[in-house]
């Protein structure tokens, strides 16, 4: 992609008629990679259309970020959570795996194209857990009438900027 080299693979699953193409990515994160090395994977994300179906998955080694309350103690740990966001990506697995943390993630843009996540123990001597899940077969696409916003040209920066500035602990309940 004329960019730094990461540790992905991209593979296009081609749809049938009427179902669109569903795109799957496979990413490894060293723990101790190079923000630059970061921001290319996030524009590989970011190149993806927001109206194809998106599956990524992989270790990211972000072991500071609580899923829950989806914030991180680490600058390049808050980044990645922003890349989520911003791509409207949803985490797809609930356990924890490795020493309390969740590194292994399954992330989709498209509530319902993942389906029965397990942990399935580690493989051979490795730490790491195996993570089983299908890729369900998209439905066919429903013609509606209803024009989906296009948010390729939003500044979520400024919206995230915006957010910032509202008075939470002041906000009537």
């Amino acid at each position: 992609m004329g960019e730094e080299p990461t540790e992905s693979l991209w593979v296009r699953i081609k749809g049938r008629a009427g179902t669109g193409d569903t795109i799957v990515g496979v990413c490894y994160r060293p723990p101790d990679q190079e923000d630059q090395v970061d921001e290319a994977q996030y524009r590989q994300k970011g190149e993806v259309s927001p109206s194809q179906a998106l599956l990524l998955t992989g270790d990211f080694n972000h072991p500071a970020i609580c899923w829950r309350d989806n914030t991180a103690r680490h600058k390049q740990s808050r980044r990645f959570l922003e890349c989520i966001d911003d791509n409207f990506l949803l985490q797809a697995i609930q356990e924890l795996m490795r020493r309390g943390a969740m590194l292994g993630l399954v992330l989709t843009n498209k509530e319902g194209l993942v389906g029965n996540v397990k942990l399935k123990g580690s493989l051979g001597c490795s730490d790491h857990e195996m993570v089983e899940f299908k890729i369900l077969k998209a439905a066919r696409r429903a013609h509606s009438k209803l024009i989906p916003l296009d948010l390729s040209r939003a500044d979520f920066g400024l919206f995230r900027d915006l957010l910032g500035r509202v008075p939470w602990d002041k906000a009537p309940a």
